[in-house]
């Protein structure tokens, strides 16, 4: 019988999906052009609160959802390269990177997007605070950040595939459920330690997290409207 194991909890595979969705939603309608800038805007903010949320829950959620349980080192990432370290229940240390990579690069298209000026159609909350030097930088930045946002997602995906097809591992179905089943064939491949440290994902933790959330959202909404 399989060991099933909680890594991922609730307030995270809630965050991830949030995520793509609005990630998805900022793409298509910056794409559409005209009205739809607003709507950007409006998915950007989202963006904001819950890269905001990541962050705090980096350092006070569950086991697996924190920085320290993955934070990766160059030791780590060669043992795994060269096949010599131990499968893991979080992020593997490449996983790690591309975490990290993501929320770095996701942060700063979020908040160069507050001081954006298109000088057509959209006005940033934030452009009144700085030069008109900034805004035109921070502008740039937003552009051309974008090449490094759609390089990563595609990385991000053919990850997943990859390793569906050649590691025999569903990196999607446990970011859904949350549980990660281990084959008593497989036990041995983990280390002890990481195979007896399930996530808590129990009433209270959901409960912090939404709290968390809903205060972060309250804050960045009265700063874009100040």
């Amino acid at each position: 019988m399989k060991k099933i194991i909680r890594v991922w909890d609730l307030p995270l595979r809630l965050f991830h999906w949030l995520l793509v969705l609005c990630i998805v939603g900022s793409l298509v309608s910056v794409n559409l052009g005209g009205n739809a800038i607003e709507w950007h805007a409006y998915f950007g903010y989202c963006i904001l609160s819950l890269l905001i949320f990541r962050i705090v829950w980096g350092f006070v959620g569950s086991t697996h959802a924190r920085f320290v349980t993955f934070f990766p080192n160059i030791t780590n990432i060669m043992d795994y390269l060269k096949g010599r370290a131990p499968k893991v229940l979080g992020h593997n240390p490449i996983g790690a990177l591309s975490v990290f990579a993501l929320l770095f690069i996701l942060t700063v298209q979020a908040s160069t997007g507050l001081f954006v000026d298109d000088e057509v159609a959209f006005q940033g909350p934030f452009t009144k605070y700085v030069s008109n030097a900034t805004v035109s930088f921070l502008s740039e930045i937003h552009e051309s950040n974008q090449v490094l946002i759609y390089a990563l997602i595609a990385i991000h995906i053919a990850a997943i595939f990859f390793y569906k097809k050649f590691k025999g591992e569903d990196l999607i179905k446990p970011m859904i459920s949350g549980d990660k089943e281990i084959d008593p064939s497989e036990e041995a491949s983990y280390l002890p330690s990481d195979l007896g440290r399930a996530s808590k994902d129990g009433g209270l933790q959901r409960t912090v997290a939404l709290v968390l959330l809903s205060l972060i959202a309250v804050t960045v909404g009265y700063f874009i409207t100040k």
